[in-house]
């Protein structure tokens, strides 16, 4: 008689768990059998696609930079990138200056793949020569890293994946001096929301003033404190947060911080939101349910998640009527979300749980863009009336939160790079400008 489970784990098999045992076996081998198959690459016909293409100059360099969709990856290089988490990054590097270039390819990507070590990943389901022939054809495909004077150079960087675009920093090192290029980079579709925004129609037809900063300090001083409800029901969130950059520095910007774009409402993407919910997985691009200002809901959204869609920071952007000497203004809403929630108040069926100290999300904000050196200036201006963690105010969702009660403002630096050393305040006096109180 058996007294132990180390016991019985020492006997033989059932005949019943035997059967199970086979079934699972053969239907592991014929998965494995099913996903091998001939590896057959494909050229493509219309790359580099001259409307996805970004291109810079400087100092007798020229950089081009694209991303391949999921789809054309899996063309060229005949194996599914995406299924292990790759994307194929597209550079070309014109060098016209009298000596060599290299890329740093670290500095586009530190968990860049080099192609031996991502054509390792597909030998479990390559039959044949096959897992020789592609090895070689990702070596073909890889960008060299020097360039020498006079040359042209072509390839792909593989790394990881990112949904919906990403922000690259292509660097080039030269004698005694280092060239840095950036792009902001987004890939076709419609499942993100940055791929609806057109800034030319949102107030077609209208008069936008052009303000000085005094003037701009006035407007947004005049502005509600919060976002509302569909509905109109006001008192949500607090607007603190003004970015102002035309529409490409915004998003050069924010993801050069490392945020992150952000998928459009749907059914797939409700889906996908409810099912990470559930799970507690991770959804970077996760939509961001719409709040609405001056009458209509966010026109961008943009969050840096954790590995759990239950946290992340996220904001969101409303295009202001004026502008600051020619620059758009964006007034946005930013928090940090710690929980989420169930609710039938929201067409994603969930809401997430905010941390209750906002300021401490919009200083995230600010630092982000700080290490990003994309901040030319930065001060702030009063928004809503401060309360406190015994005396808070409460969102739509009525979750509690407490603020000092001040907007950000932040003059983004757009293609120039700026030291945190270097950045400016703008001299706007507030009683409660955190800024002031620190000098």
């Amino acid at each position: 008689m058996l007294d132990s489970a180390a016991d019985a784990s020492r006997l033989p098999p059932r005949p019943h768990a035997r059967l199970h045992l086979r079934i699972s076996l053969a239907a592991g081998l014929s998965l494995l059998l099913a996903a091998c198959a001939s590896f057959t690459p494909e050229p493509l016909q219309n790359w580099p696609d001259p409307a996805r293409i970004q291109s810079q100059t400087e100092r007798g360099a020229t950089v081009s930079a694209g991303i391949l969709s999921d789809q054309e990856a899996e063309a060229l290089y005949g194996v599914d990138l995406s299924a292990v988490g790759l994307q194929a990054i597209w550079l070309r590097v014109e060098n016209r200056s009298a000596h060599s270039r290299w890329l740093m390819v670290s500095a586009l990507d530190p968990n860049y793949f080099a192609p031996d070590e991502a054509a390792v990943l597909f030998y479990p389901v390559l039959v044949g020569d096959d897992e020789k022939r592609l090895t070689e054809h990702f070596r073909q495909l890889a960008i060299p890293l020097k360039t020498a004077s006079g040359e042209v150079t072509e390839g792909y960087v593989l790394a990881p994946r990112h949904e919906g675009g990403r922000y690259l920093t292509v660097s080039l090192i030269g004698r005694r001096h280092v060239l840095n290029f950036g792009f902001a980079i987004t890939l076709p579709g419609d499942d993100f929301d940055f791929a609806r925004l057109h800034p030319a129609k949102i107030y077609a037809g209208l008069e936008q003033p052009e303000l000085d900063l005094a003037q701009l300090r006035e407007q947004l001083l005049a502005l509600p404190c919060c976002v509302a409800s569909a509905e109109g029901e006001a008192a949500g969130d607090p607007m603190n947060l003004v970015l102002i950059g035309n529409a490409n520095d915004v998003m050069a910007s924010l993801s050069r911080a490392g945020w992150s774009f952000s998928n459009v409402i749907n059914f797939d993407t409700v889906r996908r939101m409810i099912g990470a919910a559930i799970s507690g997985a991770a959804y970077p691009v996760a939509p961001v349910s719409p709040l609405y200002f001056m009458d209509r809901p966010q026109d961008l959204a943009l969050q840096r998640a954790r590995n759990t869609i239950l946290q992340r920071n996220h904001l969101r952007l409303w295009l202001a009527p004026f502008s600051l000497q020619g620059q758009h203004v964006w007034v946005g809403q930013v928090s940090r979300d710690i929980d989420i929630k169930l609710t039938s108040s929201s067409s994603t069926l969930t809401t997430h749980v905010i941390d209750p100290n906002v300021d401490e999300a919009r200083e995230h904000v600010l630092q982000s863009l700080l290490v990003a050196g994309a901040v030319a200036r930065f001060g702030f201006v009063g928004g809503i009336e401060p309360s406190t963690p015994d005396n808070p105010h409460t969102n739509l969702s009525d979750d509690p939160y407490f603020t000092d009660g001040l907007r950000l403002v932040v003059l983004l630096s757009g293609s120039t790079t700026t030291a945190p050393e270097a950045v400016g305040f703008i001299e706007w006096r507030d009683s409660r400008d955190p800024v002031r109180e620190a000098q």
